[in-house]
C-alpha cells in the first residue's frame, strides 16, 4: 500500500508545523503531501511554502470547497504552484461543510454535489491548458486559459455520499475521510461499478505509540462526526449505537468528548504500535483501499509527528 501525508492543521497546535511535518514526510520518501485549508492558510500559499522547503515531494492541494472556490481561479493556483516549485501538483475537490462554506464564507452549498461534478468537467481541460469553454448549473468559466505552463494536475474528489462516488468515477482519485474499513469498502465497490481505473485513497489519523496528548487530539477532531448523518450510523454499525444516540442528543461538545470511547478512535484512526497499525492498513488494503494519507497527531512528545511518519516510514 502506498503511503502519503497530510498535513495535519491542528488547531491546538502552531499553525506553522504545517511546514514542518511536510519537511519530515520528504525526508522520510515519502511521496506526495495533502495540503489542506481550514482556518490558517490559504492552500495555495501554504503549497507554495511546502515546495520550496523540500525537495522531492509532490503536492495536492485540497481538498477546496466548489461551492467557494472557481473554476479558473483553482486551475491558475495550481499552475502557479507548480511553476513556482518545480513539483507536480494535484487538485482536490469537495463540497465541504455548511459552517465553511455558508458562514465563514456567506456562500450557497445548494446544489454542492452537482456543482463539484460541474467542477470537475470544468477544470480539467484548464489544467490541461486548454480555454475554458464550460457553462454548467452551479459552475462556468469561458474564455480564460492559462498562460503559465498547464500543470496537468490530477483530480482527486473527496467522497462519502452516492452523488460524490459517482462525480469520482469521473476523477483520478476518490479520496475517503474517516471511515472504517467496512464503510470504505462499500463506497469502493460502488465505485468500481462505474470505473476500474480511479483510484481510491483514505486520509486517516495517525500515532505510533501514542502519548495520551495524542488520542486526545484525535479523539477532538472525531467529535463533529459521531452523530453527523451518514457517519452516526457507520458508528452505530461498528458497535457505537450509544454514543451516537448521545451524540444527536445535542450535548456539549466537551461532555460529548469525554463520552467517546478509544475503541472508537480505532475504528477509524490508526493508533497503536507498528504491529497494530500494520493490521490496520492491511483491513484498509482488503477493503479496496490503494493509498492511506497519513494525518500524524501532533504533540509537545511528536512535535510534528515526526516520531509517527518515522516509524511508518521504517
Amino acid at each position: 500500500m502506498r503511503l502519503s501525508v497530510s498535513v495535519g492543521l491542528w488547531q491546538d497546535r502552531p499553525a506553522g508545523e504545517a511546514v514542518r511535518t511536510a519537511q519530515i514526510a520528504d525526508e522520510h520518501g515519502y511521496p506526495e503531501v495533502w495540503v489542506g485549508e481550514t482556518a490558517t492558510y490559504d492552500a495555495f500559499a501554504l503549497a507554495t511554502a511546502i515546495g520550496a522547503r523540500t525537495r522531492h515531494v509532490a503536492l495536492t492541494v485540497g481538498p477546496l470547497a466548489v461551492s467557494v472556490r472557481d473554476p479558473m481561479t483553482i486551475a491558475r493556483g495550481a499552475a502557479s504552484v507548480a511553476d513556482l516549485t518545480g513539483r507536480q501538483v494535484g487538485v482536490a475537490l469537495g463540497t465541504s461543510t455548511p459552517r465553511i462554506v455558508q458562514d465563514w464564507h456567506g456562500r450557497s452549498r445548494a446544489g454542492a454535489g452537482a456543482a463539484l461534478r460541474e467542477a470537475v468537467q470544468a477544470l480539467r481541460p484548464l489544467l490541461d491548458g486548454e480555454r475554458s469553454e464550460f457553462t454548467g448549473e452551479h459552475v462556468a468559466s469561458k474564455g480564460y486559459r492559462l498562460r503559465l505552463p498547464a500543470p496537468r494536475s490530477e483530480l482527486t474528489v473527496a467522497a462519502f455520499g452516492p452523488a460524490a462516488v459517482q462525480t469520482a468515477a469521473l476523477a483520478d482519485r476518490m479520496v475517503l475521510n474517516l471511515l472504517t474499513p467496512a464503510s470504505a469498502a462499500r463506497l469502493i465497490t460502488d465505485l468500481r461499478l462505474l470505473t476500474p481505473t480511479t483510484r481510491v485513497a483514505a486520509w486517516v489519523a495517525a500515532a505510533v505509540d501514542p502519548d495520551p496528548a495524542a488520542i486526545e487530539q484525535i479523539r477532538g477532531a472525531v467529535v463533529p462526526y459521531v452523530g453527523a448523518p451518514g457517519y452516526g450510523e457507520m458508528f452505530a454499525e461498528a458497535g457505537f449505537g450509544d454514543v451516537v444516540a448521545y451524540a444527536r442528543t445535542g450535548p456539549h461538545p466537551r461532555e460529548l468528548l469525554a463520552a467517546i470511547p478509544d475503541d472508537l478512535l480505532e475504528s477509524v484512526a490508526l493508533i497503536g504500535d507498528s504491529v497494530e497499525i500494520m493490521d490496520r492498513l492491511d483491513a484498509y488494503a482488503e477493503a479496496g483501499v490503494d493509498e492511506v494519507a497519513l494525518v500524524p497527531a501532533s504533540t509537545d512528545a511528536d512535535p510534528c509527528g515526526e516520531a509517527t511518519l518515522k516509524a511508518l516510514a521504517d
